[in-house]
């Protein structure tokens, strides 16, 4: 008797296009223009199936023409490439200070690129003023409000998914409403998520920086305030209330505990490493300087007292670390903040020095390599997975 109640085996027809043209998409975004025999060889379809595939993405407005090969054998191929106008993305890197926007097509080229100071905001006005700065950038990039697929905003805090409210970000006034995002959605049409700016640090340094191709890794981020990033087999691991990485809160030898993290207070590894911290520390060692990034620039001009105040400043970021690593056992580390990139090469290995004396695990450590913003390169990354999901897989 035949059991008709299991799904068959085979994909079906439109399953297995879907696949061919997701693969198709991808390996165009990976390698730029592709003719029809290149991604036929790439893909392993024959010239016949690559050719309706394209077709089918060109009419979808998925691939556009771009000239064609030259200087080989026989006639001249048509090159192909995503579409730029498939989809438009945005990305915001928030502080307390200033908001960063970025705008990008969804082959990930940036359009525009905007900052505006939050100074004399209030707290009601947080999505007027998102709104318009959000605005001012699309404006730039050229293209008609309401044009966005998707924005990711990066914060110093955790979106906690039982309640919706930002979490361990009370210095960052008007952004704790439980309806920002629909608020933000509802005022400018287009889908709004929140992420962690260390998290999205981590994801700007996997897919473009110092942990591309690595799955286990941990970002340790510092700067005005101390955090983590962990990914774990190629994921992020963001914890049940979305706080995974709130390392400035981290009993750690050498700094004070925090009694009660609801309050405001000192201690634990931001009261040993964070910016503060760090002018203190420059100070003791007569290191005088206005922010922790100067104090650690002079560091490296000054012999003898600059020696001796990196060589502090590392075995305290390592205490942090070694904390960290004997509970993930990463196969990487990233340094990554203001901090460890005024540092530069000399405290990365200062940092790796350091730790290999206080922790049985010994992962290598990097500096960051992704340039300007990591927050904002990984808002629109984010960003652009899921624009390219939907874009993708509906046509």
């Amino acid at each position: 008797m035949t059991d008709t109640t299991r799904p068959p085996l085979a994909g079906t027809p439109s399953l297995l296009r879907a696949i061919n043209d997701r693969a198709a998409l991808e390996l165009l975004l990976a390698n730029g223009p592709l003719s029809r025999t290149q991604i036929g060889t790439l893909t392993g379809l024959s010239k016949p199936t690559a050719s309706q595939l394209l077709t089918r993405l060109e009419a979808a407005g998925l691939v556009v023409p771009v000239g064609t090969t030259a200087g080989g054998p026989g006639p001249n191929a048509q090159l192909y490439q995503v579409n730029p106008a498939a989809g438009y993305v945005a990305g915001l890197d928030v502080t307390t200070t200033h908001v960063r926007i970025a705008v990008a097509d969804i082959t990930g080229t940036t359009l525009a690129e905007h900052q505006v100071a939050t100074k004399g905001w209030s707290a009601a006005g947080t999505v007027e003023k998102v709104g318009e700065a959000l605005a001012a950038t699309v404006r730039q990039a050229g293209l008609a409000d309401g044009g966005l697929h998707q924005v990711v905003i990066g914060v110093p805090g955790a979106l906690d998914p039982a309640t919706g409210k930002l979490r361990y970000a009370s210095h960052l006034p008007g952004w704790h409403s439980p309806r920002l995002l629909a608020d933000l959605e509802a005022a400018l049409g287009t889908p709004f998520s929140i992420e962690n700016d260390v998290n999205l640090a981590a994801i700007a340094e996997q897919a473009l920086g110092a942990a591309h191709g690595c799955e286990d890794f941990v970002l340790l981020w510092a700067e005005e305030g101390i955090g983590a990033a962990i990914v774990i087999a190629g994921r992020l691991h963001r914890g049940f209330t979305g706080g995974a990485g709130e390392v400035g809160y981290m009993p750690v030898p050498g700094a004070p505990v925090v009694r009660d993290v609801r309050r405001r207070n000192s201690g634990g590894f931001q009261e040993l490493a964070g910016a503060d911290a760090v002018l203190e520390l420059a100070a003791a060692h007569r290191l005088a300087a206005g922010t922790a990034e100067e104090a650690v620039d002079l560091a490296l001009r000054t012999e003898g007292d600059g020696d001796a105040f990196l060589a502090e400043l590392a075995e305290r970021i390592a205490v942090g670390l070694a904390v960290i690593v004997s509970v993930v056992d990463p196969e990487l580390l990233v340094l990554s903040g203001g901090i460890p990139t005024a540092g530069g090469e000399r405290l990365r290995a200062l940092v790796e020095e350091a730790l290999a004396l206080i922790s049985i695990p010994r992962p290598e450590v990097r500096r960051s390599t992704v340039p300007g913003s990591p927050v904002l390169h990984g808002a629109l990354q984010r960003a652009l997975a899921t624009a390219r999901e939907a874009a993708f897989t509906t046509h």
